[in-house]
Parts: C-alpha cells; structure tokens; sequence
C-alpha cells in the first residue's frame, strides 16, 4: 500500500509522490518563543515527529525543516512587561521548548532556522514581489511593506475564501494599506516605543520582517522554490498559511504540494492557549507523567482528531503503554533481551500508511502484545522472540521504544534516577519479604507484598524470584 495523506488544500486524502525519487522535502511552522511550552503546543512537533520517522521508515531521505520565530510583536510585549531584553525572553522560552521536545524524545529536525537569522532572505523575497507588482511599500512614511492582496487573483485557495468575505488583516496599522486585507511583509520601526535592538537595515528603512514572509523565505532557503510536505497547526491555515502560500508563489515560487494540519488539544472545547489561561505546562504534567506516558496519549489520537484533554484519560494512556512495557520487560527476562530487527505487523504498516492512522497502529501494536502474552510460558522462544521484537519495531517508528536511549536524557534521565530509587526500596523489601517467607512468617510476609501493592507495586512469584511491575 501507498503512503497516503490528507491534503488539506485539496482535502482529499492523496498518494504521496514526492517531487524527486527516494527523497522527502518537510517543512513545520515552528512556535513563537514568548512563554512556556504546553501540552497544546508540543502536539505538533510529536505528529510530525512521527510523519518524519514514518517517510524514514519506508525508505526516504527526509530533509526536515522546523523553524523557529524570535522576533514578533508578543515577544516585544512580553519581554517588556517582564523586563527582560526580546532576545533574553526568547533564548530563556527556546531553551525551554527544547527540553519539552527532549522529554517527549522529539527527534530534532535536520535544521532548525531561526527568523532573525534569515532577514536578508526576506528582504530578496520581499523585493521580488515589489518588483512582479505584488507588494508595495507603504506612502505614509511608516516604513512597512504590504503584500497586494487583489494582485493575486488566486488568494484564498488554501482555505477557499473569497478576498470579499475576509476580515481585515490584524497585523499591521492600517493607514498604509490599499486594501485592509492586504498584510505586512516588513514593519517599520517604531522609534521611541520598540527597542532599537528589535530592527534591522532594509531598503525601505529599518524595522522588522512580518510573520508570514519568514516562513516562506526560510522554506526557500532550505528547500528550494518546491517541496513536498507543509505541516503546522490547523490554527495556522488562516492567515499565516494562506498568506505564506500566495506571497510564494506571486513570486514564482511553487511552494508545497501538499498541506498536512493537525488538530487542537482543547479544555472545556476551548483550544488550549496561554490566552485563555488554561494551558498546562510540560513541566507541571511531567511531575505527575512520564515523559513516555504523554508522548502515547498524544501519539493514541490520530493527528487530525481534536482531543478534549483530561487527566483521566492520560491516566487510561498510562495505564496502556504500562502494559506495553510489561510485555517487554516479561519478555526479555524470557529471552535473555530483544533483538533490533523486528518486523512491523502488516496491521501497523496499513494504518500508518493511511494517513497516519495511529490509532489504529496502536491497535494493532496491542494485539502483537496480547499474542506475545500467550507466548510467555509457551516455551516457543523463537515465535516469542520475532513477536516482541516486532512490538519494539513499531514503537520505535512512534518514538515509544522505552529502550530507545533518548528517554535516558532531560526529564528522561530523571526518571530513570527515580526508577533506580524504587527499585532499590523494591529490592530491600522483597528481600525483608524473603527473609520472613523463610522464617515461615507468612503474615509477615503477606503484609509486606500488600504495603507494596498499595504503593502501586505489583509482585508476580516465578521460579526464578520475585518480580516487580508498577500498576
């Protein structure tokens, strides 16, 4: 079967054929650095995290390009109100979206570009569309340039809307404009109320790239005029998209030939934002989560299902893959460990070729896990050794493989600091336990296996010793 996907400007579900044989062209709207990263948040970079593994599983080259805004009108606001210089606000909030990403082992992409690096780009951008008379600088001595809206008959594809029926862009005063949905290419500098630090030279005076020409001259620069795959945000379609994909190829570029947009977490059918106040930070889940834990019930739900967020139901996630990782380790203290070279369950393999259909994938990696149950006291060793090896394989492609070595980093390497602590007071108790069994104090005994089962420890007597799960 055919990898396939929903392409949101078509919105059909289409064959990816990629524009050049044995190769894969990724670009992801990253996140504006001006505050702490959420659950809401990281659910994008866990999606494309898999969409990029998936295409490198069936064989591409991926060339992955996840940018990262650092300059905007938020940030300036923010830094001010915290008196902080923009940059210091947006290294401090970048370095903590990094370790969010490494504690739910999103793997890095293969640049990770940053707007203020990029502004010559986006002035050569910025002049080609004056030049093809899609942009204009403004005549009210301000400094901005503004993309020409009605020059481009085909604006509105992506998210098919006509120029008459939308609202006026927000992101710029509107004096300048020709038509109030045009939208700011560069913003003039505004002397005495933005930090001089906050502007750049331009052939229209200093000031700052607006929000939608980074992209496009970013994806440019490291993709070319043409690539495969566009993903961000469903929140991202309207403007940002749209104005990304007309401003690109009003300058001859062909841009993407599919759109991949993934859906919001929500609280009470609210989209999870830090404007409405109820996000919840990586940090403050990851007290109560693993860091495995949150990156399974964000992989559960398919991409483009919004997720009505509950602790509840990341209870049930954890409780899941708790079972998962049972199965392996029963399985490795069987087989004396699990070989590298599994083989994904044709089940697996289909659901992920649909578009990315993990919930299925999950099923299905359940299943191969209910049959390796089976196998556990069989004595058949080799079937038992192909089933758990297979169940590695496929978490692997979901970033969930618990041996994988990027869980032993960030939060990752604290937890495993943690489980070392339990399983040392595991180990002296079940030693105490021991002891009391030998003596014939079977109350003793019992007693002591019910302490642990109320802290959550489950006991299961082999011949080969006691061993320990938590539940």
């Amino acid at each position: 079967m055919t990898f396939r996907l929903y392409d949101t400007a078509t919105r059909e579900v289409r064959d990816f054929v990629p524009l050049e044989e044995g190769k894969a062209g990724l670009y992801v709207c990253g996140l504006t650095v001006q505050s702490e990263p959420h659950v809401g948040h990281v659910r994008s970079a866990v999606n494309f995290d898999v969409l990029q593994r998936w295409l490198r599983h069936l064989g591409y080259d991926v060339t992955f390009i996840r940018n990262v805004t650092d300059i905007d009108d938020k940030i300036l606001i923010k830094s001010a109100d915290q008196g902080l210089a923009w940059y210091q606000l947006a290294y401090r909030m970048k370095r903590e979206l990094d370790q969010a990403y490494d504690d739910l082992n999103v793997a890095p992409p293969t640049y990770e570009p940053a707007a203020t690096g990029h502004v010559p780009e986006m002035i050569v951008l910025i002049e080609e569309l004056i030049a093809k008379g899609h942009a204009y600088a403004a005549e009210d001595g301000s400094g901005d340039v503004y993309f020409d809206v009605r020059s481009w008959p085909q604006y509105g594809e992506l998210t098919r809307q006509r120029i008459d029926d939308m609202e006026a862009a927000e992101d710029a005063d509107p004096r300048g404009k020709r038509d109030p949905r045009d939208f700011a290419l560069w913003k003039g500098q505004k002397v005495g109320s933005e930090p001089d630090t906050a502007a750049w030279p331009s052939p229209w005076g200093k000031g700052r790239p607006g929000w939608h020409i980074e992209c496009s001259a970013m994806a440019g620069k490291y993709l070319g005029p043409a690539f495969d795959i566009h993903g961000g945000g469903v929140d991202l379609r309207f403007p940002h998209h749209e104005n990304e994909l007309a401003q690109s190829r009003a300058a001859g570029r062909p841009f993407a030939t599919y759109w991949m947009h993934n859906a919001w977490i929500t609280t009470a059918g609210e989209k999870m934002s830090k404007s409405l106040g109820n996000s919840l930070t990586i940090p403050a889940v990851l007290q109560k989560y693993r860091g495995i834990e949150l990156r399974y019930y964000l992989v559960a739900a398919h991409y483009r299902s919004h997720v009505e967020f509950s602790f509840e139901a990341l209870d049930e996630a954890a409780a899941g893959f708790r079972r998962i990782e049972n199965f392996l380790d029963r399985a490795a203290d069987v087989l004396g460990g699990i070989g590298a070279h599994g083989i994904a369950c044709a089940d697996f393999v289909n659901a992920m070729d649909d578009d990315l259909g993990t919930p299925a994938a999950v099923a299905a990696i359940h299943e191969v896990v209910r049959e390796g149950n089976k196998l556990l006291g069989s004595g058949d060793s080799p079937a038992l050794r192909g089933n758990a090896a297979s169940v590695v394989a496929m978490l692997d492609v979901l970033g969930l493989n618990p041996a994988d070595p990027a869980w032993r980093t960030g939060t990752g390497g604290q937890e495993e600091k943690l489980l070392a602590t339990v399983d040392a007071l595991v180990a002296g108790v079940l030693a105490e336990r021991s002891e009391a069994r030998a003596a014939k104090d079977f109350a003793r005994a019992d007693a002591l296996r019910d302490r642990l089962h109320a802290a959550g420890v489950q006991l299961e007597d082999t011949p080969d010793g006691p061993k320990w799960s938590l539940s």
